[in-house]
């Protein structure tokens, strides 16, 4: 059977809803989930979620959670502080609570691992975030 289109809208403005942040809070230290979080205190969980999943490695997320950073092991230093900038900006700015990531610095801790730390800018306010990598 063939759709009837005499009942959809056509031209007229559709009101777009944006939807909370309220989620459940999760206790990383004692592995529970503890109530619920909003606003700054979830973005911050969504950050950590995001950065600490390797996208396409589970089923459970979709293809534009997490980030690929599993690549990176056995590359250049040089090579791995540009990719680690890209890949970590597009990672976060899937989110479309978080407007912009900057302010990028980058520490050798060791001989296989960089400490990047980052400024992410959302709507509710501004996080600094950090990632250390082993390449």
């Amino acid at each position: 059977m063939i759709p009837k289109i005499e009942n959809i809208p056509i031209g007229e403005e559709l009101e777009v809803v944006e939807e909370p942040t309220y989620t459940w809070k999760i206790d990383f230290e004692n592995k529970r989930i503890v109530g619920y979080t909003d606003g700054l205190e979830a973005m911050k969980q969504a950050i950590y979620l995001i950065l600490n999943t390797e996208r396409y490695r589970y089923l459970i997320y979709d293809w534009n959670h997490g980030v690929e950073l599993a690549d990176l092991f056995g590359k250049d230093k040089a090579y791995a502080y540009s990719e680690l900038k890209r890949r970590i900006r597009e990672a976060l700015i899937a989110d479309d609570r978080i407007t912009d990531v900057s302010d990028f610095e980058f520490e050798s801790i060791d001989r296989n691992t960089i400490l990047a730390t980052f400024t992410v800018h959302t709507v509710f306010g501004d996080i600094k975030a950090s990632r250390e990598v082993e390449i």
